[in-house]
């Protein structure tokens, strides 16, 4: 990651699901935020085409930029998430083991997920606010709060020790 850029505290977490709201939802995130671009399911070549567009957009409004998977897109990310890679070093953790995994593999952030129920994982058990804040506690990496998140819900968790917070359609609203 470059210097420039500090751990941001709000994150998008990009999908197919979003359609060309993916770029009314980058619109909407504050200067300094960050983007996992995810968008796993997109043939590589559009992927590749997204990517530099995103890239373009967050250099100009001064996000940070996190690829995931492990398709190269390019070289215009800040970091990786999920998989190895230069910069910053993101990783979902699910329970205390995935958290304990990506700090052995040099992640220094964890997407510590599903706080609450989310759309993206209908079905899944959420952990809830007092079990998610637990998964990485002491590790020493920063932890995002992600599932079901936005702001209102991220300011009656931040007193549980969570560095910021995650979402898909809290920015599409």
């Amino acid at each position: 990651m470059r210097a420039r850029h500090p751990i941001p505290t709000r994150w998008l977490m990009t999908d197919e699901r979003m359609g060309d709201g993916l770029w009314d939802a980058v619109r909407r995130l504050p200067r300094g935020s960050g983007v996992v671009f995810r968008h796993y399911a997109t043939d590589l070549a559009t992927r590749r085409a997204m990517f530099a567009r995103l890239a373009r957009i967050a250099r100009r409004r001064g996000l940070v930029l996190v690829r995931a998977g492990d398709a190269r897109l390019g070289r215009q990310e800040d970091g990786v998430h999920g998989t190895r890679g230069r910069g910053l070093r993101t990783a979902p953790a699910h329970d205390s083991r995935e958290a304990m995994n990506a700090k052995r593999a040099g992640a220094q952030m964890i997407f510590v997920s599903p706080v609450f129920a989310t759309r993206s994982h209908a079905g899944a058990r959420a952990l809830g606010p007092l079990r998610a804040a637990a998964i990485g506690r002491g590790l020493g990496m920063a932890r995002i709060a992600l599932g079901g998140m936005d702001a209102r819900r991220f300011r009656r968790l931040r007193g549980l020790g969570f560095d910021g917070w995650a979402a898909i359609d809290a920015w599409l609203r």
